[in-house]
């Protein structure tokens, strides 16, 4: 698998990981599970723009 798909599985994979924990924190009334589960979700948004921009390079 090319490194560039890879980093963009990771990063759809951590961006529903935080969007799963920021529910799960608002659910719970837990704004710190709430906040890790926004920047998980930003964190993978990023991950997958770099394996966009590996992808791009890659040509």
């Amino acid at each position: 698998m090319k490194p560039s798909t890879k980093d963009q599985i990771e990063g759809k994979f951590h961006e529903v990981k935080g969007k799963i924990k920021e529910t799960a924190g608002k659910l719970s009334d837990d704004p710190e599970l709430e906040g890790e589960g926004v920047g998980e979700k930003i964190a993978g948004k990023v991950q997958q723009k770099i394996g966009q921009v590996k992808k791009v390079l890659e040509k």
